[in-house]
């Protein structure tokens, strides 16, 4: 067997235990798992260190070395995130919907892990925690299959945390890391239907589109964030240009960043000149039409491929639009069904705007940052799905699990 494939044995082994383990083992697991990120946190930076460095050679952008880094408070913020997760509802043998039929027969819908999760993700070793913590509250074995960029990192935090998981109860192999970053391991992992029930992508586009693409296991999409503000005719001006600045610059290499800017025409003059001289004292560069350049020589002509554009970066393209209508068109045209923003006081606008964008997460007076399962009371996400299918928007716990029918009778038989 190659590594890959006997990770993917043992990981359906490990599973099949995991379905029948205790909440309260599950949570001391994941206490266990905090508590070992950080009293081990000094080998933890030390692996990271040598990814640094190895980014540092490699001329990797800043975006991806700000996810890379890992500091003594973001260990804390994992090892927080994981207890969090203690406090949250163990999905496992919930009770979705429940009848008894005219037969007699007793039919319960009840929640399941979905078995066997692989994530493949690109340069934050903060997956690696976040979606192993995820997989053992929800019942599910994981394989984690990282980029080269942080294969010390996430090496370092895999073995920690499933040996702390495995001391407090949980079954070997719960959670589980390919090492190797060639792209054959990806493809693997991509073809081993018979040892995973999905897979998750976690990165840009081109990961995302390689994965859909190439694999044989069920894939469900995420984290591709063309992400737009709009700023209607009745817009609060003020409050537009608090919400496009928090969904531009408060972090900008992540997914809900707000990546385009339209305003309608008729707010154009008013909101424009104040909005592009702050988001340039910001350090955003901008990229606009026509239309919006007039307002700044600052601003630089846009290409067709910048209204398709995740720059996750500080980096902003520019639109004046003629109606809501056209703004619903480019969100809908442009955007990549993630999270969408409308800013307006008018409540038609708002309500025809949330009807008719096709996105996972529809803001109304609020920045597109808020798509987050954290930010929604989820506790935690593995990721947010840009389909329709299994999931949608950010997926928490429940979202990791799928449901099974008991049917109990008395000794009926069909006639």
């Amino acid at each position: 067997m190659s590594e890959v494939l006997e990770i993917g044995v043992r990981a359906r082994a490990a599973s099949r235990k995991l379905a029948g383990v205790s909440s309260a083992i599950k949570d001391r697991a994941l206490d266990a798992m905090a508590a070992a990120l950080q009293s081990r946190a000094d080998e933890i930076l030390d692996a990271n260190t040598a990814d640094l460095e190895r980014a540092e050679s490699d001329a990797v952008a800043g975006a991806l070395i700000d996810r890379l880094t890992l500091t003594p408070e973001r260990i804390d913020a994992m090892a927080a995130g994981l207890r969090d997760l203690i406090a949250l509802k163990d999905p496992v043998g919930e009770v979705i919907d429940g009848w008894t039929q005219p037969n007699g027969l007793r039919i319960t819908k009840v929640r399941v892990p979905l078995g066997v999760i692989g994530i493949i993700y690109e340069a934050r070793p903060n997956v690696t925690v976040d979606a192993a913590g995820l997989c053992v509250k929800s019942g599910n074995a994981c394989i984690l299959r990282g980029s080269r960029i942080a294969i010390s990192s996430n090496t370092a935090l895999a073995r920690i945390i499933d040996a702390a998981g495995v001391d407090a109860g949980l079954p070997p192999d719960t959670v589980q890391l390919i090492e190797g970053t060639d792209r054959e391991s990806a493809k693997e992992l991509m073809r081993m239907r018979e040892h995973v029930d999905v897979l998750i992508p976690r990165g840009g586009a081109e990961l995302i589109r390689t994965v859909v693409e190439e694999s044989t296991v069920p894939v469900i999409e995420t984290g591709v964030g063309t992400c737009h503000v709009y700023v209607d005719a009745r817009a609060d001006l003020d409050k537009a240009l608090r919400i496009l600045l928090n969904a531009k610059t408060q972090r900008p290499g992540v997914c809900n960043a707000a990546e385009t800017l339209l305003v309608h025409q008729a707010t154009a003059d008013a909101f424009l000149p104040g909005a592009i001289d702050r988001l340039l004292a910001a350090g955003v560069e901008l990229r606009g039409d026509d239309r919006s350049q007039k307002y700044s020589p600052e601003v630089k002509p846009a290409t067709e491929e910048d209204w398709h554009a995740e720059y996750l970066d500080l980096i902003l393209a520019v639109r004046v639009v003629d109606s809501l209508g056209d703004a619903i068109s480019h969100v809908n045209t442009y955007g990549s069904n993630h999270t969408d923003a409308i800013v307006t006081e008018d409540y038609s606008a708002a309500r025809r705007f949330t009807a008719e964008v096709d996105s996972a997460c529809v803001m109304v007076n609020a920045s597109t940052r808020f798509a987050d399962g954290g930010e929604f009371g989820f506790g935690a996400e593995i990721g947010i799905s840009n389909q329709k299918l299994h999931a949608r928007g950010p997926m928490g716990l429940a979202e990791l699990t799928s449901y099974k029918y008991l049917v109990e009778g008395d000794g009926q038989v069909r006639a």
